[in-house]
């Protein structure tokens, strides 16, 4: 038997090389054409946003993806690498990126490092790096006020965690690290004044913390308690009018505070989001990146209608329209297909409101009218957790 089939193997390679196509000379190299490689302007276009994808499947491989969220027939635009908990900062000074991440020496166990990887805005391609001390990075589901900008785009905030809550000053333009601030029992941070940062504290207070030519501590100062953890707490990541801090309340309060001085000052601006037919039991905010604002300072809060304690996660099926100014509801934008988690309004002159489902799909509706626009569906991210627009 084997002998035989031996036999049938040479007929067959002998039947092969008497063939004519075995004969053909081959006269071109047998490479494929890998396609063509696009470099991105270095400044991007207002309805451009920068997609934070967790990727929830495999969190070492994070990324942050280039979106152009009018075109639902080629909506990606690029993708770089956010890894491990990673957060981004998109410069507006400088054409680049920069991701605060965390790798291990054996993928997901050894020898740990922090750094900041810096990207250029146009290849997307890493253009150097400054590695964080202490394996410290605050390695949290991606929240945009744990990573930020102050001192004109400078220098960066990176927050670490121990378990003690401490602040890492970095110089972006030298490449160096400026020392690590101690914040016992505070957490995020909010760029404050012309070189500095606040805080939230754990006892409902605020701190505020001024930083030198150096980057270290000139003033501390700390507001009384300025809001009810227990009865009105207030979503983490506010969305800026300029200088203006808008966050938002569990419970449905807005809230404006004044970033531009030395340290942060609480403004008479408070106002309840209030209610609509149709809710059971009450309409209250819910996601994860629920407030956003338009060029014209107007407000949008995604809205559930299924609010109760425990809920403010849970994502929304509307976005509520607010003017600061008069402390009314404006507008009010039903959103198709179980709603979102994430919100996000592009610069546009006629902006565009994006929405990141649930299921990991974008949604686009025009921000004006509140008309839907197109869906995006899940091919730019595997799992959208944050926007933000250009």
């Amino acid at each position: 038997m084997v002998r035989r089939s031996g036999s049938l193997v040479i007929a067959a390679t002998l039947a092969l090389a008497a063939s004519p196509l075995a004969a053909a000379p081959f006269d071109k190299p047998l490479a494929e054409e890998t396609g063509s490689s696009a470099t991105l302007p270095s400044v991007y276009p207002h309805n451009w946003v920068v997609v934070g994808d967790f990727n929830f499947n495999s969190i070492v491989d994070g990324r942050g993806v280039v979106v152009d969220v009018t075109s639902p027939s080629q909506p990606f635009k690029g993708m770089f690498r956010a890894s491990q908990f990673a957060e981004t900062l998109i410069a507006t000074s400088r054409p680049e990126i920069y991701t605060a991440e965390s790798f291990y020496a054996r993928l997901s166990e050894g020898a740990r490092t922090d750094a900041i990887t810096i990207w250029d805005k146009a290849t997307l391609k890493s253009k150097g790096e400054i590695v964080l001390p202490g394996g410290k990075r605050q390695q949290i589901l991606t929240y945009k006020n744990t990573f930020q900008f102050t001192n004109g785009e400078k220098w960066a905030l990176v927050t670490n965690f121990t378990p003690a809550h401490s602040v890492t000053v970095v110089d972006l333009v030298g490449r160096k690290l400026l020392g690590t601030i101690d914040l016992p029992g505070c957490s995020m941070v909010y760029p404050t004044g012309p070189r500095g940062f606040t805080t939230f504290c754990a006892d409902g207070t605020m701190t505020s913390i001024a930083l030198n030519a150096v980057g270290k501590v000139a003033a501390t100062t700390t507001t009384k308690p300025i809001h009810d953890i227990d009865r009105q707490a207030m979503f983490a990541m506010p969305t800026m009018v300029g200088r203006t801090g808008w966050f938002v309340t569990f419970g449905g309060m807005l809230r404006g505070f004044d970033f531009s001085g030395a340290s942060v000052r609480p403004m008479d601006s408070d106002f309840s989001v209030g209610t609509a037919p149709g809710a059971a039991p009450e309409w209250r905010p819910s996601g994860w990146q629920v407030i956003t604002s338009d060029a014209a300072g107007r407000l949008y809060v995604l809205m559930s209608p299924a609010g109760k304690e425990g809920s403010h996660k849970d994502g929304g099926t509307q976005v509520w329209v607010f003017d600061p100014a008069s402390k009314t509801r404006v507008a009010a934008i039903p959103l198709r297909d179980g709603g979102g988690t994430s919100i996000e309004v592009t610069r546009e002159d006629r902006p565009h409101l994006v929405v990141a489902r649930g299921d990991a799909a974008i949604d686009v509706y025009d921000a004006t009218s509140g008309a839907f626009v197109h869906s995006l569906g899940n091919r730019v991210a595997l799992n959208p957790i944050t926007l933000t627009a250009m």
